[in-house]
């Protein structure tokens, strides 16, 4: 990865984990992150106006199948995340929903044929984030068995985690749509706002169709609007500025694998944030699994 790509991560790890936080601490559900797209699509849309120009004439079908496909999966993503965060600890739920998609985008690249583009080292530091990710949420290294993480908090959070890895694997290959070899860094910053205005309005249309149509999400959804407004249009600002810094590092990275690797920064982020401010436990296998992920981003970012 180039010095662009490492920087735009660090800092979007540190955004990440911050409206993790807000979202946890809101009690999210999918009516909340309803609004946090709808800011987003909203704090994005006068790219469509300036940056439209930069757009290839006559969007290619396959484009449009993208954008649907990535609207599915971010709103299984945030559905999915609302779930475990009402159901468990950030320090339980983040972790899993963070590790898991490193892994499964690597397999997904090697059996596309692009497993060339990924080194030994990289291998090996993806590896040492899962497992490091796997002991976090453990009280006791006893508990490392398959039950432990059989529990509706830890099921949410792997189907975050699918969905993770389902819509970055689509954005990457949207991007590489729209994008041209001989674009400048302005214009690939334009372009990536245009999509990524277009994929939040995408993943506030399928969280419309999943809250609206039922009477407990239209309730959820009037309670957000009145009482935790704020918290939504905050987390759904610092979300899309987030991924945005994602979307243009994927320009600046051999593979997308590289970029959800050493993304994982934030997860280390996330479980300081919750011991020293949600006041959760700071148990042994939660520092050494920390310990762990932080070698395996050293690895990474230097394979």
């Amino acid at each position: 990865m180039t010095a662009t790509a490492i920087l735009l991560i660090v800092a979007s790890a540190f955004l990440h984990a911050g409206w993790n936080l807000i979202s946890r601490r809101a009690r999210s559900s999918a009516a909340f992150f309803l609004v946090s797209t709808l800011a987003g699509a909203a704090l994005l849309s006068p790219g469509l106006i300036f940056y439209r120009s930069l757009l290839p004439d006559g969007l290619p079908p396959g484009f449009w199948a993208l954008l649907l496909g990535t609207a599915f999966f971010m709103t299984l993503y945030f559905g999915a995340l609302a779930g475990a965060y009402r159901r468990g600890d950030i320090s339980v739920a983040y972790p899993l929903a963070r590790s898991v998609p490193a892994i499964a985008v690597l397999a997904i690249t090697v059996l596309l044929g692009r497993g060339h583009q990924i080194s030994l080292q990289c291998v090996l530091g993806i590896v040492l984030v899962v497992v490091g990710c796997l002991a976090v949420p453990l009280r006791r290294f006893e508990q490392l068995h398959l039950q432990t993480y059989f529990n509706t908090t830890c099921g949410y959070a792997l189907l975050a985690a699918i969905a993770t890895a389902g819509y970055s694997l689509v954005d990457d290959e949207a991007l590489r749509l729209l994008r041209a070899d001989d674009m400048s860094v302005r214009e690939v910053v334009g372009v990536t706002v245009v999509y990524g205005c277009l994929q939040a309005a995408g993943a506030a249309f399928g969280l419309a169709i999943l809250v609206i149509p039922r009477r407990r999400g239209r309730e959820e959804l009037r309670l957000v609007i009145r009482h935790r407004a704020n918290q939504a249009l905050l987390a759904g600002v610092v979300m899309y500025v987030t991924y945005l810094m994602v979307l243009v590092s994927f320009a600046h990275a051999e593979n997308v694998s590289y970029v959800l690797g050493f993304r994982q920064l934030s997860i280390p982020l996330g479980a300081a944030l919750g011991i020293f401010i949600l006041k959760e436990a700071a148990d042994r296998p939660k520092l050494v699994g920390v310990a762990m992920t932080f070698v395996g981003l050293v690895l990474v970012a230097t394979g």
